[in-house]
């Protein structure tokens, strides 16, 4: 395993500055339940991510779920496909139904000149996702939903650490809904976070979070039990010290790409999105057979053989999963269908060296015919 190159690997502090943040837990023995750790770090994010309000919860997955369920929708929320299964799932578990949108074939994002088609008397929301660090069309969005009066949650779980005109993702929206999980640009082990500005949607997360108990003997509402612990608040309150950091040097790594791979007939690489401060959580790259010379198949096993990982991310799309065999069809999103049979994200993390990168862009180059 220590030769092989993995698609992303987690950062993690200092093994020591990690145990002096977590050794007062064996004086208090308050492990969760939301502690000092849980609070400073729920502190801490507001200031990073210029936000009013952070609700901390135990993986991103509930963040959407339980944002959803607070704001008590019925209907149909228009989404898109080109997403990881949580985000359709949280839809589905709350027994509302999604409506799939095509892509944009630049950004990957949910394509906003489709969007009023969809819109019936049954929409209640709109929830589109940032997807590898790309931007939703915001201005767009906010414009349709206005008109309509339609919630929109954001699933930003790609996109910590970035501004757009200025402005972090989170502030965007009803609700901006995070992934702090182990493979994400900025990690607590597992996690995740609602971003939201009404304070009454907090309330509501606060108490389906935690059971619905307002207090020792109080419980006026049925809730779950999605809460952080104090373990992974206090990783982190240490990968947030080195944020900033971190992301400038996977920046480097995606320059570097750039570099090796730009120009390439039949390669399309991400979009640089003007007015967007990037976090560099993915490096996707569009292979297109009958130019490039080789599939996307071809380039993932030669990858393999030489013990780098890649993923095709995202593949299948959400709306052709068995789960949903039937229920919807994939063809009404051609573009999103297109690119998830050609897409590959590369290894991409902090400290992967730079000859590494070089090495796979040969690889990748290496795979083209005649």
């Amino acid at each position: 395993m220590a030769d092989k190159i993995l698609v992303t690997r987690s950062s993690m502090p200092d093994i020591e500055e990690y145990m002096d943040e977590i050794r007062s837990l064996w004086d208090t023995r308050w492990l969760t339940n939301m502690g000092p750790k849980h609070a400073r770090l729920q502190a801490e994010l507001r200031r990073y991510m210029g936000v009013e309000n952070v609700e901390l919860l135990t993986n991103g997955h509930m963040s959407l779920e339980l944002t959803l369920q607070a704001m008590n929708l019925q209907g149909e929320v228009i989404t898109t496909p080109f997403t990881f299964a949580s985000t359709t799932h949280a839809i589905v578990r709350n027994r509302l139904e999604p409506v799939f949108c095509d892509i944009n074939p630049v950004t990957f994002t949910i394509d906003t000149r489709q969007l009023e088609s969809l819109i019936t008397d049954r929409t209640c929301a709109i929830l589109p996702v940032h997807v590898y660090g790309n931007v939703c069309d915001i201005e767009e969005i906010e414009r349709i939903a206005h008109k309509y009066e339609l919630k929109v949650i954001y699933d930003a779980a790609h996109t910590f650490g970035e501004t757009y005109k200025g402005k972090g993702l989170g502030t965007f929206g009803d609700a901006s809904c995070f992934s702090f999980h182990a493979t994400k640009v900025f990690n607590t082990i597992e996690g995740g976070a609602v971003t939201y500005s009404d304070k009454r949607l907090g309330e509501k997360l606060y108490e389906l979070k935690n059971f619905g108990i307002h207090g020792p003997e109080e419980v006026d509402a049925v809730g779950a039990n999605a809460k952080m612990n104090e373990y992974c608040a206090a990783m982190g309150l240490c990968n947030l010290k080195h944020i900033d950091e971190e992301i400038i040097k996977r920046g480097r790594i995606a320059e570097r790409y750039r570099t090796g791979l730009s120009g390439v007939d039949g390669i399309q690489l991400n979009a640089i999105q003007a007015d967007v401060k990037c976090n560099y959580a993915y490096f996707p790259v569009v292979f297109e057979e009958k130019i490039f010379g080789a599939s996307r198949a071809e380039v993932c096993d030669a990858l393999a053989e030489q013990g780098i990982g890649a993923r095709k991310y995202f593949y299948p799309l959400t709306n052709t999963f068995t789960a949903f065999h039937g229920k919807y069809d994939a063809s009404q999103t051609p573009v999103a269908l297109h690119v998830s049979k050609r897409v590959l994200t590369l290894p991409l993390y902090a400290d992967l060296a730079i000859k590494e990168v070089d090495r796979i862009c040969e690889i990748i180059l290496n795979c083209r015919k005649g």
